[in-house]
C-alpha cells in the first residue's frame, strides 16, 4: 500500500497561511488504471500559486509532479508520497486572434476548449490527440504526436513560445530563438525542468467543418505501410486498425484511413459544420442506447475470444464496402475516436490495460511490428487493440519520433497476467532496441533505465542532464516515471 509521509504541524499551518491552491490527499492513477500512488494534489489557479507550492515543497522536503488530465496511459503524471501540482483549474483562454490563428492559453486549457474556441472562425488545431481531453500543458511536456505525423510533425513544433516556471520561481519566456535549449528541452521534458504557465499556438486555417475520408482493407502490415508510403504525399492523416489477434498469413491484417482536407470553396456552405454543435460527438448508439454505459456490453467482450469475434466483425464488414470507399466526416468524429465510447476503459477493469508503442525506422518497421506480434501471441498475451501511423523525426531532445512507422497496442493487465506481461514488454523491448526504435514517455508503463539510455543519444541524454543541473539543482521535479527511468538526473 501506497504512504503518504504526512507533513509537520508548522508545514500545514503554512501552507493554511499562503492557501496556494486547495490541497487534498489522493489516489492518483494512470489513464490506463494499471498503475497508481498516493499523493498531496494540489490545484493552483496562477503561477503565483504554484510558486507557492514550490517553496511549501522545499521546506517540507517534498518533490513535486505535475499533472494535466492524466491522460498518460503509465505512472508519467504520478509522484507517489510527494506532491501532484494538478493544472486543470489553470484553465482560461487568454488571447485569440482569428486573423492570424494565434492563440494564447493557460497549461490546463484541455484541447476540447481549443476547438471549440476557434473551429467557427475556421481555424483546428494542427496536431491533436486521440482524445479531445488532454491538456495543453500535458500536450507540450510529452510532445505528443497525431495522425498527421508524418506530415506535421508533433505538438511541439506549433508551440510558437511559452512560459516556463522554474524551482526559483523565476519565469522564463522561451521560444525557437529566445533561451532555445530550454524550449527544446521543455518540450518533451515530461515535466521536469519547470511548469508551463502560458502557452502560444499557432493553429491551422480550414475552409470546412469536415474531412474527406477513404477507408480500405489491407492483408498485412507490409501492405499497410506500402499503402502509407504511396499515399502520404497526397494524404493530410493517415492511420490504421491492425486486427492484432489474427495469426498465420493474415498477421497484422488491417484496415487504413486516409482523410484530407477541403479545399477553400469546395464546401458550398462552410458555415453549417463550423460550429460547435455540428462536430458534438453523439451521446447514443442508433438514438437509443446511452454511449456511457457502453462499457458494460463491452466487458464480457475484452478477452481473448471475444475480441477475436469483434475483429473479425470489423474487418470484414469493412471488406463489403467498395475498395475505394470514401465519405465525409467532421474533424471531431475523425479526430477523438477514444472519446466515441464515454469510459471505455472501463472495461478492462477490474485491474486496467497498458499501452505498448513503439516507433521504427522505415527499413526495419514491418518485421519488427510482426516480431512483436508473434512474441504476444506465443505468450497467451495478444493484444486488443493495434494502431499504426507514419512518423517523421523532430528537433526536441527527449524525442520519440523516427523516420518510420510506429504501432500502440493495447494490453489487458490482470492480477494473474501482470508479472508475465512485464516480463513480455522487457523482451519486446530488447527487439525494438535491436532494430533502432524509440519509444514514447506518455503511453509507457514498464520500461528500464537501461533502455532509456539506449534509445536515446547520448549527446541529447547530456543536454537534458545539463539543464536539469542548471533548472532544478535541487531534483524537485520528480514523478514515478523519472525515478523509474532516470534516477536522480542531476546526479546522474
Amino acid at each position: 500500500m501506497s504512504v503518504v509521509e504526512p507533513m509537520t504541524h508548522d508545514a500545514q499551518a503554512a501552507i493554511e497561511r499562503r492557501r496556494p491552491g486547495f490541497r487534498t490527499v489522493e489516489r492518483l492513477e494512470g489513464w490506463g488504471m494499471a498503475v497508481h500512488g498516493i499523493s498531496h494534489v494540489y490545484r493552483p489557479r496562477s503561477a503565483e500559486e504554484i510558486a507557492k507550492v514550490y517553496q511549501l515543497a522545499k521546506e517540507t522536503g517534498h518533490t513535486i509532479g505535475f499533472r494535466g488530465a492524466g491522460c498518460s496511459y503509465g505512472d508519467a503524471a504520478l509522484n507517489e508520497g510527494g506532491i501532484v501540482l494538478d493544472l486543470s483549474a489553470m484553465n482560461r483562454i487568454l488571447e485569440w486572434s482569428p486573423e492570424t490563428g494565434r492563440i494564447v492559453a493557460e497549461p490546463g486549457v484541455t484541447i476540447l476548449q481549443l476547438w471549440q474556441t476557434i473551429l467557427p472562425d475556421g481555424w483546428w488545431p494542427p496536431v491533436v490527440s486521440g482524445t479531445m481531453f488532454t491538456t495543453m500543458g500535458g500536450c507540450a511536456s510529452m510532445n505528443i504526436h497525431g495522425k498527421n505525423n508524418f506530415k506535421v510533425g508533433t505538438f511541439g513544433e506549433h508551440v510558437v513560445e511559452f512560459d516556463l516556471l522554474l524551482p526559483t520561481g523565476e519565469s522564463k519566456t522561451c521560444s525557437p530563438t529566445q533561451n532555445t535549449d530550454l524550449y527544446y528541452g521543455a518540450i518533451s521534458g515530461f515535466g521536469m525542468l519547470g511548469c508551463f504557465t502560458r502557452l502560444v499556438l499557432q493553429m491551422k486555417r480550414v475552409y470546412s467543418g469536415q474531412l474527406l475520408v477513404e477507408a480500405f482493407n489491407t492483408s498485412s502490415l507490409g501492405e499497410m505501410a506500402s499503402e502509407f508510403e504511396d499515399r502520404a504525399p497526397e494524404s493530410d492523416y493517415l492511420v490504421g486498425w491492425v486486427d492484432c489477434i489474427k495469426g498465420g498469413r493474415k498477421l497484422g491484417r488491417g484496415i487504413v484511413h486516409q482523410a484530407r482536407y477541403l479545399e477553400e470553396g469546395v464546401d458550398r456552405r462552410p458555415r453549417d459544420l463550423l460550429t460547435i454543435a455540428a462536430q458534438e460527438l453523439p451521446s447514443k448508439i442508433m438514438g437509443l442506447f446511452p454511449k456511457s454505459m457502453t462499457y458494460l456490453l463491452l466487458g464480457p467482450f475484452i478477452n481473448n475470444f471475444g475480441v477475436r469475434m469483434i475483429n473479425a466483425a470489423k474487418f470484414w464488414w469493412s471488406a463489403m464496402a467498395p475498395r475505394s470507399h470514401c465519405y465525409y466526416q467532421t474533424h471531431a468524429a475523425f479526430a477523438f475516436l477514444l472519446d466515441y465510447v464515454p469510459n471505455w476503459k472501463l472495461a478492462y477493469s477490474p485491474v486496467g490495460l497498458i499501452q505498448y508503442q513503439s516507433f521504427i525506422p522505415r527499413e526495419a518497421a514491418t518485421v519488427t511490428f510482426e516480431a512483436l506480434l508473434r512474441m504476444s501471441r506465443k505468450a497467451g498475451l495478444p493484444p486488443y487493440l493495434g494502431v499504426f501511423k507514419k512518423h517523421r523525426p523532430d528537433p526536441f531532445l527527449l524525442t520519440h519520433s523516427v523516420d518510420g512507422y510506429s504501432l500502440a497496442l493495447d494490453y489487458r493487465v490482470t492480477r494473474r497476467n501482470r508479472e508475465r506481461l512485464w516480463r513480455l514488454a522487457g523482451e519486446m523491448d530488447k527487439v525494438v532496441l535491436d532494430n533502432g526504435g524509440k519509444f514514447y514517455f506518455a503511453k509507457d508503463a514498464t520500461l528500464t533505465r537501461d533502455a532509456v539510455s539506449r534509445f536515446f543519444p547520448a549527446e541529447n541524454l547530456e543536454r537534458f542532464r545539463s539543464l536539469k543541473r542548471e533548472c532544478d539543482p535541487d531534483n524537485l521535479f520528480q514523478t514515478n516515471l523519472s525515478r523509474r527511468l532516470f534516477g536522480d538526473p542531476s546526479t546522474a
